[in-house]
């Protein structure tokens, strides 16, 4: 007895010691079930896909499995611990201006804000460490390279003039992000439409890169059987192929959009198919990320 009278002030104090260390989150876990992706997780707990892969080390997030263990950040709480640092302080002015710096929004993507600044995606990876650039979060700080000018008197809190899209983008590009199974249609930098889609689903994985729309149909069968596949759909609407034999299209067969379904192709509801298919035209830039 005299024991446990020792023991417990001491778990008393120890109590008190954790209910007061500074930064204790109140995360929760939750456990991937069967036919679920981090796109839907993340949505059902108010967080973007990058916010909950970057928190849980994931760098591929489309590689999570049934039984495994997420912790789901609390919104209260502060940065994660596990996501990336920082992008190092912008340099000092020089004759050559100030590098711009980023203050990244929830739901932006690596691509977009390149776009914006007339930057490449590769380049702003680089001056900020960033190795997976599907991985950049709500609050993250980027390093803008080489958007600044020449003029010296520029500062790391003006905003950058507008640059134009780049050539091989023309007006009209739409951007797919296998990340979160979303297709955006731009002009130039503003966005237009936005459409969830469903990707291929392993092995089958959408082709990732810069793409142009070269041939249409209003509707079309698709044999799979003559690419070794097992299915036929006869009238798929909509459709416009952007390298070889994949597409983006309207999507009859399923309505699972937000979940990687099809065999390489991007799935469209018909409604949203339609839409893109008669705001696109041949030429039109497809950019495919994760």
């Amino acid at each position: 007895m005299k024991r446990w009278r020792l023991l417990i002030p001491v778990l008393v104090v120890l109590t008190l010691l954790f209910l007061l260390i500074p930064g204790v989150s109140a995360d929760t876990t939750y456990v991937v079930k069967p036919g679920e992706n981090l796109f839907r997780i993340a949505l059902n707990h108010g967080l973007t896909t990058q916010e909950l892969a970057a928190y849980n080390g994931i760098l591929n997030p489309t590689r999570i499995y049934e039984g495994q263990t997420l912790l789901i950040p609390d919104k209260n709480s502060s940065a994660p611990a596990s996501a990336p640092a920082e992008a190092p302080a912008a340099p000092q002015a020089t004759e050559s201006g100030v590098e711009v710096k980023h203050l990244v929004k929830r739901g932006e993507i690596l691509s977009g804000i390149a776009l914006q600044y007339g930057v490449s995606v590769q380049a702003i990876s680089q001056a900020n460490g960033i190795y997976n650039p599907s991985l950049i979060y709500a609050g993250q700080t980027l390093v803008i390279p080489g958007s600044s000018g020449s003029s010296a008197t520029t500062t790391a809190e003006s905003a950058p003039a507008a640059a134009p899209a780049p050539v091989s983008y023309g007006n009209r590009w739409i951007d797919v992000n296998l990340t979160n199974q979303q297709l955006t249609a731009y002009e130039n930098n503003t966005p237009v439409y936005y459409a969830v889609i469903s990707s291929g689903r392993w092995p089958y994985l959408t082709v990732t890169g810069q793409f142009q729309i070269y041939t249409r149909y209003q509707s079309q069968d698709m044999n799979g059987y003559r690419l070794g596949y097992d299915y036929y759909l006869p009238n798929v609407p909509y459709v416009q192929y952007f390298y070889r034999d994949y597409a983006i299209h309207g999507t009859y067969w399923h309505n699972n959009f937000g979940t990687p379904m099809s065999h390489g192709c991007v799935n469209l509801t018909i409604p949203d198919s339609q839409w893109v298919f008669n705001w696109a035209s041949n030429g039109t830039v497809v950019n495919v990320h994760y």
